[in-house]
Parts: structure tokens; sequence; C-alpha cells
């Protein structure tokens, strides 16, 4: 296993490749292939057998000669694919990266306009598709032919007349092009090198003490960073096995107790809980035995309310590790695997990772104090897939990512997250209010099953940004601004507490399950103020 990383879960090694060194990815998933028959893939219960690396690694040259059509190599070409989650994307994913290929995953939860945008921006060589997705691919293709994974298989056994030699991708060649959610305007392409994607799997490697004995429960969609990289990768990456279900509540919690590692994000752990709730005395008693058996539970995508934290270690005795990233920088901040996992907290650096907390006057601010999360990392993106002017933008003058969420090293080191300096660092009276801090103080009221907190300008042009919480209310509730507020009083201070009140049917998630604020913004101001406090 040459040149790849092998340290104690203290080191801080430096896990970074030179650009022209080989594929670190592909080399860790030739020596899966070569060292025996561990299972990569494993039984869904729904008529896919489990798939071991060897037989796997087989599959995955096979698409590959087929999308190279005899060429030495794409040679970074994106290719495109619309597959759900299985052995079939595993293996076209897997496929354009060992083609030399830059893979731009799309997803079945995509709309068909979503699916055009992504094929359009990108301009994939090749578009791959799962059958029963086909004439939903075919209609966002332009000039790209549209193939099924065993359409490609069959090319490739129908063209070989004896061994081909593999293609030569390095470290520094484009692998994996994610798209942003476009929570701030139009989704961006992300471009991410092999080194780029190696540098955090071999962090959390480190971090997350991940094994080759290790079983992921894999129920996140594969298109984000969340689910592509850290959760499936991160699984092969160590040699371990992924196991794909549908994400049920009742179906989770009865497979849980044959895996070891569960990642998800907060909405699903919120509705875990209320299944566990839900549940009779003995079910309850076998899924909690079930869950404890795991080593270890991951939260991310979104924040983690304390109270959610809470609830699931009340169910499981387990307590939910969260950590922070984004697809620009891979994964950044992680609570400690040994040692106290604060709630409401997003850890410390992971290994590898530079982390600055930078005030408005561009200096390093104090500990306690707020400022821009700013990043060095081998980590991150290669840049935004044809927008060089953006991709200088999100750096500052020393070389840094600009992430553009706010937060406070506290004296121990731990992070916080204040939020979304563009959405959820509200301004309001002259005082910088962290949206998050108020979501967790109005999140344990008994009439709210769901809610938001955002920023609205006060038509009086006093306060700056109107507090406003966006709730959903629960069956039969009924909730006044007043009341939310008196709740309040003795959880915030008192230029904290919410000014108007929304009540919603639903507040709009993007499929990760991260609110989309900006929606909220948009939609028609509130006009319950209350009385000022």
């Amino acid at each position: 296993m040459a040149g790849l990383p092998l340290a104690s879960p203290e080191a801080q090694p430096t896990l970074k490749w030179p650009p022209a060194a080989p594929s670190p990815l592909l080399d860790r998933l030739r020596v899966h292939a070569a060292a025996g028959d561990g299972v990569a893939l494993g039984d869904a219960g729904d008529g896919q057998a489990a798939v071991v690396y060897r037989e796997l690694w087989e599959r995955v040259q096979a698409i590959a000669t087929a999308l190279r059509a005899g060429r030495p190599s794409l040679a970074g070409e994106p290719v495109a694919f619309l597959i759900p989650p299985g052995r079939a994307y595993v293996e076209v994913l897997l496929g354009v990266l060992a083609a030399g290929g830059m893979a731009v995953p799309l997803s079945p939860l995509h709309t068909a306009p979503e699916v055009a945008y992504i094929v359009g921006n990108a301009a994939p060589v090749q578009l791959v598709t799962a059958p029963e997705l086909f004439a939903r691919a075919a209609a966002a293709a332009a000039t790209q032919s549209v193939v099924t994974p065993d359409e490609l298989a069959a090319r490739a056994r129908s063209a070989s007349a004896g061994p081909i030699a593999a293609a030569q991708v390095s470290a520094g060649a484009p692998a994996i092009m994610l798209y942003t959610s476009g929570t701030t305007g139009r989704p961006k392409g992300v471009v991410l090198s092999h080194g780029a994607v190696a540098a955090t799997l071999a962090s959390l490697e480190i971090a997350w003490r991940w094994r080759r004995d290790d079983r992921l429960l894999h129920v996140l969609p594969l298109h984000h960073t969340h689910g592509l990289i850290v959760a499936l990768l991160g699984a092969l990456w160590a040699g371990a096995t992924a196991t794909f279900v549908p994400f049920d509540a009742a179906r989770v919690w009865d497979r849980l107790g044959e895996s070891t590692l569960f990642m998800a994000v907060p909405t699903m752990y919120a509705k875990l809980v209320d299944a566990h709730r839900a549940a009779a005395p003995g079910q309850r008693a076998a899924w909690s035995a079930g869950a404890r058996r795991l080593r270890l539970f991951t939260s991310g995508s979104a924040a983690l309310p304390a109270s959610l934290l809470r609830a699931f270690e009340e169910a499981t005795g387990q307590t939910i590790l969260e950590r922070y990233g984004m697809t620009e920088i891979g994964m950044a901040l992680s609570n400690r695997y040994d040692g106290p996992r604060v709630a409401g907290a997003v850890g410390v650096p992971l290994p590898g990772v530079e982390i600055d907390i930078v005030g408005d006057d561009e200096q390093s601010a104090r500990d306690g104090e707020p400022g821009e999360l700013r990043v060095r990392s081998p980590q991150l993106f290669s840049g935004y897939h044809g927008d060089a002017a953006a991709t200088a933008s999100s750096y500052d003058g020393a070389g840094r990512f600009r992430t553009g969420d706010t937060g406070v090293r506290e004296p121990d080191g731990v992070i916080r997250l204040l939020g979304r300096t563009s959405v959820d660092v509200l301004k309001s009276g002259g005082y910088k209010i962290s949206a998050l801090e108020i979501e967790a103080a109005l999140r344990d009221h008994p009439a709210i099953a769901d809610l938001a907190v955002i920023g609205v300008p006060d038509p009086t042009l006093t306060w700056g940004d109107l507090v406003t919480a966006c709730v959903v209310l629960r069956d039969g509730a009924s909730l006044t601004l007043d009341q939310l507020k008196e709740f309040a009083r003795d959880r915030l201070a008192v230029y904290k507490l919410p000014r108007a009140l929304r009540v919603c049917a639903a507040l709009p998630r993007n499929a990760m399950g991260k609110v989309q604020k900006k929606q909220l913004m948009d939609a028609e101001p509130a006009t319950d103020e209350g009385s000022r406090p």
C-alpha cells in the first residue's frame, strides 16, 4: 500500500499526494480487490446479492474499458449518470474514475428541469442511466449518447481481444463533480480531484477509526458529499462493507443491529426517534438493543438540535457524533471519536485541516469572538466548473477558502457554528444573532413540530433584521407570538426573542434535509409582529 497514509489516531499527517502521483483512491481499490473476498456491498434484501471487492473491481474495469472505447484515458472528460443507489451505481461511479473521467452523479430525486440543468451545465460526453430512468435521462440529453450499465459491460466483452492496459489516472486528475444545493443562486459544479477526495477519506479513516470489518448501513442520497464521499467512498476506502437501504424508520431500526456505523441527517434521526416512541414496548427494547451494538452514529448536512441528540441518546445510549464540512472543502471539523461530544458544536479540525476564524477586520478572532470559518486543506476543491471568477473570489488573500459560515472557537478548541452568514447570522437591534441558537431554544416548545428562524427586513426600519420564527405546529396545536416569547424569555436574551411568527404547513427542505431558508425569506413577509419586548 505504498503512498497510503497509515497513521495513529493521534497523528496529524500531511494527507496530500503530489498531483502527478497515481490516484490514491484507485490504488486503494486495487489493493482491496487483490486482498481476498472481502464484501464491498452488502445484501440489501432487495434481490441484489452481496458483492465482494474482487468481483466489483472486475466489473468496474469492464465498464471503464467500454467508456474509453479504445482511448488510453478519458482525460478528465465528464460522464454523467442517473442510477438509483445500489450495485450498478457503484460500478458506474468507479468505472468512470478508472477510465480517467470525471463522474457527474445525477439523482432520481432530481426533477426533470434539475437533471436538464446539470446535464446542460456539465456537458458530459456520455450519459449512463438505469433502464427504468432511461426516458428521463434521454429527455435531458442533447448530443450525448444514453446507455445502460449492462450495455457498457456488453460493449467491453465484445471489444476485448485480450488484456487491455488500465488508464493511468493521477492524483491531480478531476474525479467527481458535485453540484451545490443552489441556496444562494444557481447550483455550481464543484470539481474534486482524486487527491482531494482521498485526503478527505484518509482524514476520516484516522478520526473515526474506519476498519475493514466495519458495516455501514447506507441510507443517504448519493449526489451530495455526505452520502457519496463520506459514507460510500469512506467505506470502500477502508475496505469495509456498505449496504444500501432506502430510508424507512422501522426498516432502519430493524437493520441497525447488523451494522457498526450509521450516518444520517437530523431529519432522519427525528423520524427514528418518532418511530421509537410510537412502537410497542417490546419493539422499542429490541430496537434499542440493536442500536447499542454500533460503534458510531454520525450526523451532518444540517445542524443537529441538542434536544434531538438527547432524545436519541435516551433511546439508544448512543451519543451522535456531529461534524462539519461542505462540498468545496470535504470534511473539516468533527467532534472527537474518543472524548466528549458537545451538543451544538461541530468539534475540532480533522487531521490535515487548518481552520481560521476571521473577524470583520480580516484579523483572526479571539476565542469566543465570532468570525467566518476559513480553511486550508489538501481536501479543497479544484474549482467551480466553467467559473474561474467564482473560484478566485472564494479564496481570501491568504489562500484560505471562505466558507461563508460564521462560528466561534471556545477556549478548549471546540468550534460552534452560528450558521450560514448570509441567512443564519441576523443583524437586529445592533446585535449579531445566531438563528441556530434561537432555533435550539424554541425547538422544545410543546406546540412546535418543526421550525426555522430567519431574518426579514423590518418595515419600520428600526430593527434591521426582524427575528422571525417559521413554525410547523403539531396536530391540534395553536401558538401565538406572545406565547412563544413567554416560553423563550428564560432561554434567550431579550434582544434574541422572536418578533414575528409565521405558521407554515411545512418547511422547504432539500434532499439532505436542510431547510431552504432563502425560499422562506422570499415568501410573503410576516405581519404578526406582536408587541415589542
